[in-house]
């Protein structure tokens, strides 16, 4: 089945050129059947990449989704045009009467920031509750995750002497094995990680109410579930795209910062030669089991029901 997308959204011609299968709501429209509702609260900067990399995602399962994104009223974005905002973007409290059947929450560029210190903070806390009775799973994504965990439950986040930066191997957490969110996943899994800061296990293991599913030995908890899957904290970038953190590499280089080379990124750690691929097969399985495991079979088909 094909993503349903905003019409004229910039992603959709992006997509096609990958063949695959999308279109646009004028088309949707005259299909007798309920699409899944996915809204996408996008708080990263240059909001077209990122709407390209979780849709590519979104799109490999056979459910028709139904794509809607939202921004926030007390910030406004200045990498991308006021134009696309308007076009496609509707304010949450223009939103906050509608119920949908997931959520994805992403990052945000505020790490260096206290939590309570962000000039958002009070509306993604609004956001943040309203989910619990408004979405049936909500995915939290890097700032997001740790965010999250914080309004929650309190687990605090701290500060990395160096960015976590590059693509780290990762492994289920013994006992988890059977849960259908890692359906078909290797013994080992490869995730990129692009932070400044990190939650701890210790903090997470004092709250019964959190389980610790996957993790790194190098890159530290990497997903967090919570009420029976019905949020997933997930620290790091599965959704990136090949050149991703080759770009941030580059950009902070010009800018004179003190930046590593990502670790475990280029072929032969040569910059030169590209990088080497390992985590698309990951990302694309995390999503679709997401969308048909804690989505699509545990949503109901009422969705004024979802409480």
């Amino acid at each position: 089945m094909p993503l349903n997308l905003p019409d004229k959204l910039p992603a959709i011609d992006l997509l096609k050129e990958e063949n695959i299968f999308v279109i646009d709501t004028s088309r949707a429209s005259t299909q007798d059947i309920r699409p899944l509702k996915i809204v996408i609260l996008n708080l990263m900067p240059i909001k077209i990449t990122t709407e390209t990399d979780l849709i590519r995602l979104l799109s490999n399962s056979p459910l028709q989704i139904e794509v809607s994104f939202m921004k926030l009223k007390s910030h406004t974005s200045k990498n991308t045009p006021i134009e696309h905002m308007k076009a496609f973007y509707r304010d949450f409290d223009l939103m906050r009467d509608e119920k949908f059947d997931g959520m994805i929450i992403t990052g945000a560029p505020v790490e260096h920031l206290d939590f309570e210190d962000v000039n958002y903070w009070s509306e993604i806390q609004d956001i943040f509750n309203w989910t619990r009775t408004h979405v049936t799973s909500t995915l939290y994504i890097c700032w997001a995750a740790q965010a999250g965990l914080y309004h929650f439950y309190g687990v605090p986040k701290y500060p990395l002497e160096k960015k976590m930066f590059g693509i780290f191997e990762h492994h289920v957490c013994e006992g988890f094995g059977k849960l259908p969110i890692f359906r078909g996943f290797d013994d080992v899994f490869f995730v990129p990680h692009s932070r400044h800061t990190e939650v701890r296990r210790k903090d997470i293991e004092r709250c019964p109410e959190l389980q610790i599913v996957s993790e790194s030995e190098d890159s530290g908890v990497h997903i967090v579930m919570a009420r029976g899957g019905r949020e997933f904290y997930v620290t790091g970038h599965s959704e990136y795209a090949p050149y991703t953190l080759d770009t941030e590499y580059r950009r902070d280089l010009a800018k004179g910062l003190p930046i590593d080379m990502p670790k475990n990124y280029y072929r032969g750690d040569d910059p030169e030669k590209g990088p080497l691929v390992r985590w698309r097969s990951t990302a694309n399985l995390l999503f679709s089991n997401w969308l048909n495991y804690y989505v699509y079979q545990e949503t109901p088909y009422d969705i004024n029901e979802i409480k």
